[in-house]
């Protein structure tokens, strides 16, 4: 067993005002993405010029916020959601859904689009390998705070987290998590868009991608105590929620490289990269 790490979730107090390092974390998401994303916008296939990053990651943000919260409202907390709607606007309470999050940024990317000019399988390609930084970020959030830890386990990293009420030894899930789908994704989408793929080819691997990653992962993470397994005695929610984005995911790649082009940017049309 390895000893969990003293760290207070509250990263900085200022009288009654706390920030949480998991917000601090998303900030620096967000941070990530946009430096990222100013690197990506100098590639002559870029749909996005380097005056509109700023925006881009606004939209995206809101999308991630409102849609991780509804999303998780809807997938993970419905019931409290429809005895009591004003729950959804208590985010302090905590409660956000990557699948919400995803959804989220579709739309957001969809309205972006068509603002500057774009179409929605460019505007994802570009965006989908700036995401696994965030999501690793995220992970390393929850670990601090001591929350969807794994479940009881006997191998010699297992942690004891100070809030579980029955102390077990716990798979750091969260770890993993941080580890797949944050630096593992991200290397593997950063290398495989650094050359022009046919249009959707990124934004489908990193939806299969992740969809993988997470159902795997679900079978060290302890489930949502409220929810429990879903189907077959051990499918979890997050399991259920990942299938079709695996499925969705391999279709976009199979559309993509059997109809897409490969892209051209429109950084020379518009002057080159500003």
């Amino acid at each position: 067993m390895i000893p969990y790490p003293q760290i207070d979730p509250v990263a900085v107090a200022i009288g009654p005002l706390k920030v949480h390092w998991y917000g601090l974390m998303y900030l620096a998401g967000f941070a990530a993405a946009w430096w990222l994303a100013l690197r990506r916008s100098r590639k002559p296939w870029s749909p996005v010029i380097k005056s509109e990053v700023e925006d881009l990651i606004l939209y995206c943000a809101i999308g991630v916020v409102v849609g991780g919260r509804i999303g998780y409202m809807l997938f993970y907390n419905f019931g409290e959601l429809a005895s009591d709607p004003l729950s959804l606007f208590r985010v302090w309470e905590g409660g956000m859904s990557f699948h919400g999050g995803l959804i989220g940024v579709m739309l957001a990317a969809t309205l972006y689009a068509r603002k500057i000019g774009t179409t929605f399988p460019a505007l994802i390609d570009f965006v989908a390998p700036l995401v696994p930084i965030g999501l690793g970020l995220g992970r390393l959030g929850n670990f601090i705070g001591q929350e969807l830890w794994g479940r009881p386990t006997d191998v010699p990293w297992g942690m004891v987290f100070p809030r579980d009420p029955d102390l077990l030894v716990r798979h750091p899930s969260q770890l993993y998590q941080a580890f797949l789908e944050g630096l593992v994704l991200f290397v593997v989408l950063w290398i495989y868009s650094s050359k022009p793929r046919p249009r959707l080819a990124v934004g489908g691997l990193f939806v299969t991608l992740y969809g993988i990653f997470r159902f795997a992962m679900e079978f060290v993470r302890e489930p949502d105590g409220h929810i429990g397994f879903d189907l077959f005695g051990w499918m979890t929610r997050g399991q259920l929620l990942s299938l079709p984005m695996i499925a969705a995911g391999v279709a976009m790649m199979v559309w993509s490289y059997r109809t897409q082009p490969l892209p051209e940017g429109r950084g020379q049309a518009k002057g080159g990269t500003q």
